[in-house]
């Protein structure tokens, strides 16, 4: 098999990996080539909302272990490859000479067991950082269950390392993974989270120590493939983010790979737009100081398809509005509908100067569509309807809760005719382009 063959299998079996954003990392090399500045061939985005390149691949798609989700199981009949580690750093400083990519990021299935496995990968990044003197950016996604040693060498060669969880609950975890051990999971990242604790005290004391995966640690979860509850993945997604300093927490929307029968079918498939309401819930624990009981109350533990999350809690609780933004405290005002972190800066910073007027708040960034039904300014109400309006969730849904999530492949002859369109058609008289 030749080194396009296993890049077209091993690109491919890393397609399911969300957690590949490459921000936050400063890592600079002399007398050699690449820099990770600050954001890091899969796109992805930087914390800066930079669009950004990365090489995701698979060392190895070989399995040893039988994951019911994974599409590189080892019951799965998948075609098999499986890099060299000198072929991959090949590669990699190739992709990058010719600007295809910004960065790495390298995984791979359990080979024999997980501390060869992380030996092998750990050779890919010896090759590069010693011998090509490459300093861009690379993300490493650690093996649970293997020594405190390979996680130690990994974290100072890699700009970032990743253990994912993959399932919220024991059970669910026994379930489809029997192989994989919460307590190895936990403990990785734990491993991890120490080594930062420690090589940021030894900066403190010697400023040439290096780096320890400067970009931090994230993990991932999938989403749809148990029972498990939208209460459940945040609840867990805020207790790492508290235990151990996660950077962040991505959320997969399961899709249906081989032939797994405990599992949803295509004909049963994770919304993604459940996916999209999880990172918007994740945020507002992250960034506007919500916690996962106020998201998920008055909820049947799964968060609101229609509604996104913060006017979702808006509407339980119109007693908290209108916000006058005058003299409201920052806090309020950040969990205003249609106001985030840069805008509530920009009110606070702009009312020291005058009197901040409804006119006012479209140029500071407010997004008026949702913010207006819940905010006043010197005391002018700007909305159709008050918050306690019966009506306000339907004023608010992003769009009708019963429609098609369609595939990539689907045939686009084949779908319904959108009624708009067709009562257009009949008056042009059956004649439309």
């Amino acid at each position: 098999m030749d080194i396009r063959q296993k890049l077209v299998i091993l690109g491919e079996a890393a397609k399911y990996d969300a957690s590949c954003a490459s921000s936050g990392s400063g890592r600079q090399g002399k007398d050699g080539f690449g820099k990770a500045c600050m954001a890091g061939i899969c796109h992805t985005w930087a914390a800066d909302g930079r669009c950004i390149s990365l090489l995701k691949v698979l060392l190895s798609n070989t399995c040893i272990y039988d994951c019911a989700y994974c599409v590189n199981r080892v019951s799965n009949d998948v075609p098999r490859a499986r890099f060299t580690p000198r072929e991959l750093a090949d590669i990699t400083v190739e992709f990058y000479r010719r600007n295809y990519i910004e960065g790495l990021f390298l995984s791979s299935a359990v080979m024999k067991n997980p501390d060869y496995t992380c030996e092998q990968m750990l050779e890919v990044l010896r090759i590069l950082r010693n011998e090509y003197r490459y300093f861009g950016y690379i993300h490493v996604k650690l093996i649970p269950g293997s020594s405190q040693e390979m996680t130690d060498r990994i974290g100072l060669y890699a700009d970032r390392v990743s253990v994912n969880v993959e399932l919220p609950t024991r059970a669910s975890l026994k379930l489809l993974a029997p192989s994989k051990q919460p307590e190895h999971i936990l403990s990785s990242m734990d491993r991890i989270k120490q080594a930062k604790e420690q090589n940021a005290e030894e900066r403190r004391h010697f400023k040439n120590a290096p780096l320890f995966a400067p970009a931090g640690q994230s993990t991932q979860m999938i989403v749809g493939a148990t029972p498990d509850s939208d209460r459940k993945l945040l609840a867990l997604s805020g207790a790492l983010y508290k235990t151990y300093q996660m950077k962040r927490v991505y959320f997969s929307a399961y899709m249906p790979v081989g032939n797994a029968l405990m599992l949803p079918g295509p004909e049963r498939p994770v919304p993604l737009r459940r996916e999209h309401r999880l990172y918007q819930a994740d945020w507002l624990m992250r960034f506007y100081g919500f916690s996962t009981e106020e998201i998920t109350e008055g909820t049947n533990d799964n968060l609101d398809l229609d509604l996104d999350p913060k006017s979702a809690w808006a509407i339980r609780h119109p007693e908290q509005f209108p916000v006058e933004v005058n003299t409201a405290p920052y806090e309020t005002i950040l969990r205003v509908p249609g106001i985030g972190v840069i805008s509530a800066k920009r009110i606070i910073a702009a009312r020291r100067l005058g009197a901040v007027r409804l006119e006012h708040l479209r140029k500071l960034g407010v997004v008026m569509k949702r913010a207006q039904y819940f905010v006043t300014a010197m005391g002018k109400f700007g909305g159709r309807a008050m918050p306690g309006n019966p009506m306000m969730r339907e004023i608010l849904t992003d769009s009708p809760s019963v429609q098609a999530q369609l595939s990539l492949f689907t045939d686009e002859t084949a779908l319904p005719e959108p009624e708009a369109f067709r009562r257009l058609r009949q008056a042009a008289g059956g004649e439309l382009l």
